[in-house]
């Protein structure tokens, strides 16, 4: 039976609201209205809508970045809000977010060795000889040649950079991983060399993507299920064929009647 790598129950978050310094009411903003979700192992569930629509919020608040207003989530068999007392680095093990501008994401003034470092160090504990030795293969793994380890951020192509980000989140050894537009940035060839690279990552380490985008034609290809998000709420989720084929809400139907389609796009 499958189990569950995440999930969200009726989790909320509210900004603002109540009393002002100043005594004056603040707006409160529901970003994220009562969403209950499940990503199963081994799967692939998209997390689609416009911008504003609540999604990126959920991902940070899946990761630790933003603790919710309400609800619960369950992330690898554990609470969140029982990682949440551990500290950042429970959530590290656990879960991992690769950023959608990859260069950006990277540290500009450490070389790609000592940004591999960190998590080796710090979330798995590994000996120097032992990190030396995984770095070898998460680079092998994310098809960047050894000599990556010496140079900067900045010394690389955008696809280039996405493989290291990647590289970075594969060495917490997290089984989870949150993928934020993880190839808008990129040309579209180079999007579809970096879409075929997490396939395989996901297949060789058992990984569980919650992947987000506004890219439809690229959701279609990669996800078993997609989950649409509308001002803060998942107004519906299905199998990616079925919804794509047939969509019942009337939001999800204007996004695909307004989206750009890849001719011939097909899940690999």
């Amino acid at each position: 039976m499958t189990g569950s790598a995440i999930s969200i129950d009726n989790v909320t978050k509210t900004f603002g609201g109540g009393r002002s310094l100043f005594g004056g009411e603040q707006h409160a903003v529901h970003a994220v209205r009562g969403v209950s979700l499940e990503l199963k192992d081994g799967e692939t569930l998209a997390i689609v809508g416009e911008s504003g629509s609540g999604k990126s919020t959920l991902a940070r608040m899946l990761v630790g970045l933003e603790r919710p207003t309400s609800g619960t989530m369950t992330i690898g068999g554990a609470s969140a809000d029982e990682l949440a007392r551990q500290g950042p680095q429970a959530f590290g093990r656990m879960i991992q977010y690769v950023f959608q501008d990859p260069v950006a994401s990277l540290n500009p003034r450490k070389t790609i060795r000592q940004i591999l470092d960190v998590p080796l160090r710090r979330l798995r504990g590994l000996d120097s000889g032992a990190r030396k030795a995984r770095m070898r293969e998460l680079l092998d793994a994310v098809q960047m040649p050894v000599d990556t380890l010496e140079r900067y951020p900045h010394e690389f192509s955008g696809g280039q950079a996405q493989r290291i980000a990647i590289a970075r989140a594969l060495a917490a050894n997290a089984r989870i991983l949150v993928l934020d537009e993880p190839v808008s940035a990129l040309d579209v060839s180079v999007q579809a060399q970096v879409l075929l690279l997490l396939d395989q990552l996901k297949e060789e380490f058992g990984l569980s993507y919650l992947f987000i985008s506004h890219d439809l034609a690229v959701v279609e290809s990669v996800s078993d299920r997609v989950a649409v998000m509308y001002l803060g709420e998942v107004v519906e989720i299905g199998d990616a064929q079925d919804l794509f084929r047939q969509p019942e809400h009337e939001y999800t139907r204007n996004l695909i009647e307004s989206a750009p389609r890849l001719a011939g796009a097909e899940k690999t």
